[in-house]
């Protein structure tokens, strides 16, 4: 990859990590909820899924799975229904006292299964590999370039969204104000699963 290249796909990457989305509010919320540094356990949940996705998508499988409309289909009603509940759960529970004694395991897990569902990183990995790979390249050594690129700026990018979910916790907010944060968090995640549910399936190239 050229140095020109790099630039491009880098920038591409930064844009693709900082828009919010699931992984931005979920980082926010347990930030929130878990307080640093527990909370760093979400961003190592998120990482684990972008390189299992990096991954993949060199091997050509997230470009199989679009072009598999059922398959596309699937995956995107079951990371809708996920990201819903979460929404709902989290929507009743806003004005229940926070629990910070969730263990190392679940805020893990939790971050990965949210990165995993999010379709908009199939949209995304299917991008870059799409538009920056060069085809006249051997794949692995573009990954050389491309793996630490990618897993550095979003390491930055969920990181800074877990920092500003703990400053907010440490916030002297008051009890209404800190319950309309939760629950304007939890919608986040209602109105991403419609999200999906609404969008149009891709056609078949």
């Amino acid at each position: 990859m050229s140095v020109e290249g790099w630039l491009v796909f880098a920038g591409f990457w930064v844009l693709f990590v900082t828009t919010p989305g699931p992984n931005a509010v979920n980082c926010i919320q347990a930030g929130m909820t878990h307080g640093l540094p527990r909370a760093f356990l979400g961003v190592a949940g998120i990482l684990t899924q972008a390189t299992l996705f990096l991954t993949l998508s060199a091997a050509g499988l997230t470009a199989l799975i679009v072009a598999s409309p059922t398959a596309f289909e699937l995956a995107r009603l079951v990371g809708a229904g996920v990201l819903i509940w979460l929404g709902l759960r989290g929507w009743r529970r806003a004005a229940r006292p926070v629990v910070a004694d969730v263990g190392a395991g679940g805020i893990y897990l939790r971050a990965l299964v949210i990165a995993t569902v999010n379709a908009k990183s199939v949209a995304g990995y299917l991008a870059a590999f799409s538009q920056f790979v060069e085809p006249g390249v051997p794949i692995w050594a573009q990954m050389q370039v491309i793996f630490p690129t990618a897993l550095t700026l979003t390491a930055l990018s969920y990181t800074g969204y877990t920092c500003v979910g703990a400053w907010l916790g440490r916030l002297a907010l008051g009890a209404i104000l800190h319950v309309t944060v939760r629950r304007v968090l939890a919608a986040c995640f209602i109105l991403y699963g419609l999200a999906l549910l609404l969008a149009a399936a891709p056609a078949p190239g």
